[in-house]
């Protein structure tokens, strides 16, 4: 039986199984992921963070769903990867760089919180990716299985975002909804689905379906996406708040064109998993 060592982390409600490379090399499967995000018989999380060695950046961050399938970005991951890095003595320094599938960010650890470069939105519908060309803003999309039509705005922060704006994201029966918009056809690798209700174009509420990981109370890169569709499409400011289930994260989208993101990292636990 083989015994693996990990820290339970969450931002704002999005929770992680981080394991440390750094010190004991390891190997993750899709198995293996969705064992350890198994709530009832693993340790339980929306995705796991694996800390690695980097050739071209002061460290390596992997992600995997809890479905298995391995994704490019986490936005809430980074900050917590970013305070384990530094808490755990692998380096001194409060801001540093981290390679990721979706490129090298900057996470900088201030007083209590994190503030990631999450780099620039990527706005053309071919590279998000969708079947569209060009822009997609306030396009209609029929939410598959129903009778109900809403305006889609596409946007990738390294992943893709399909945000739409609600009258009161309470009344979004997520869980149906969700899971239809993310496997559309329209989004050829899926799609994370956000639903936004704007109560002033300095905030927003939202609520949010991860590609692979479902219903999940936060999600940094979403809020990012959130935040460029509010601005191209009029109804937020380029600095916003956003308040998701789990807690709230500031979003910048600087002069730029850079994306930043800032928000609470916290440790939950450490343990040993037997599997």
């Amino acid at each position: 039986m083989n015994k693996i060592s990990f820290t339970k982390m969450h931002g704002t409600g999005n929770d992680f199984v981080l394991l440390d490379a750094l010190r004991r090399p390891i190997r993750v499967t899709e198995a293996l992921a969705r064992r350890l995000c198994d709530r009832r018989f693993g340790v339980g999380a929306d995705q796991v963070l694996i800390l690695e060695k980097s050739k071209k950046a002061d460290f390596a961050m992997r992600i995997f769903n809890a479905d298995g399938s391995q994704v490019e970005m986490c936005g809430n991951g980074i900050r917590c990867l970013a305070r384990y890095a530094h808490e755990r003595g692998h380096t001194a320094k409060k801001e540093f760089t981290v390679d990721t599938l979706a490129g090298v960010k900057r996470p900088r650890l201030l007083d209590g919180r994190v503030r990631v470069d999450m780099g620039e939105p990527i706005l053309d519908a071919a590279k998000i990716p969708t079947r569209a060309a060009g822009r997609v803003l306030e396009r209609p999309f029929a939410i598959p299985g129903t009778k109900t039509t809403l305006r889609l705005t596409a946007v990738s922060m390294g992943n893709p975002h399909a945000v739409f704006f609600v009258p009161d994201v309470d009344k979004i029966p997520l869980d149906t909804w969700g899971p239809a918009i993310e496997n559309n056809q329209f989004f050829p690798r899926r799609t994370n689905v956000e639903f936004v209700q704007i109560t002033d174009p300095g905030h927003a509420r939202v609520r949010v379906w991860e590609r692979g990981a479902g219903a999940t109370l936060a999600c940094g890169t979403g809020a990012c996406g959130v935040a460029v569709a509010g601005v191209l499409t009029g109804r937020l400011h380029r600095k916003v708040r956003l308040s998701l289930p789990g807690g709230e994260l500031g979003i910048e989208w600087a002069a730029d064109n850079h994306v930043f993101l800032s928000g609470p990292a916290a440790f939950v636990y450490d343990g040993v998993l037997a599997v």
